[in-house]
């Protein structure tokens, strides 16, 4: 099997990503390539376009993945905007957005594009994760909006599960999974 770029800068995600892939013979190595990520409402648009756009440099398969956060009593808010967001307001302004309002299921869903040169266009696959927004802040494990999502049919946050523990629910095992699942029949057919 061949490695594959996993383009991001970041570590925990890359983290992640070991841990999911290391129950597939694929390797990945994390390629911080910086890009434009263009402004649009959808993540798939995005994860296609940066995986397009980092495939003029690399030119060996890789993957991209984007994520984001939607609250329904938000109206799906963060969203796509859900890096700028955690960078501007972080979870403390999630919940001040969140006070007294009583609907707080959310949903985390990651896509993963992946290019390479043998196919003819960029194939994606997604992850929904459902669950709900806490009331507070809690765990320490994670990162971005974990200490405040709790999955569904769980009670603790994202943040408060070891890396191993949030595997088995997370929007983005979720996604990769899917693609290491269509990537080892992809090659067996080859």
């Amino acid at each position: 099997m061949k490695k594959i770029w996993f383009v991001t800068g970041n570590a925990n995600k890359f983290r992640e990503l070991s841990v999911i892939a290391s129950k597939y013979d694929v390797t990945f190595e994390m390629a911080p390539l910086k890009g434009i990520e263009p402004q649009a409402d959808s993540l798939e648009f995005i994860a296609s376009f940066c995986a397009e756009e980092a495939s003029k440099t690399l030119g060996e398969p890789l993957v991209v993945e984007d994520s984001g956060l939607f609250i329904d009593a938000l109206k799906g808010f963060p969203g796509v905007y859900s890096s700028y967001v955690y960078k501007t307001i972080g979870c403390e302004g999630i919940l001040k957005l969140m006070k007294d309002v009583s609907n707080r299921r959310a949903f985390f869903k990651a896509v993963v594009a992946y290019w390479s040169p043998e196919l003819p266009e960029v194939k994606l696959f997604t992850g929904i994760c459902q669950g709900r927004i806490s009331d507070s802040i809690r765990g320490s494990q994670g990162f971005g909006f974990d200490p405040i999502f709790i999955p569904e049919s769980r009670e603790e946050t994202f943040a408060q599960m070891s890396r191993e523990e949030k595997s088995l629910y997370s929007h983005r095992y979720l996604a990769f999974s899917s693609f290491l699942h269509w990537l080892c029949d992809y090659n067996r057919k080859l």
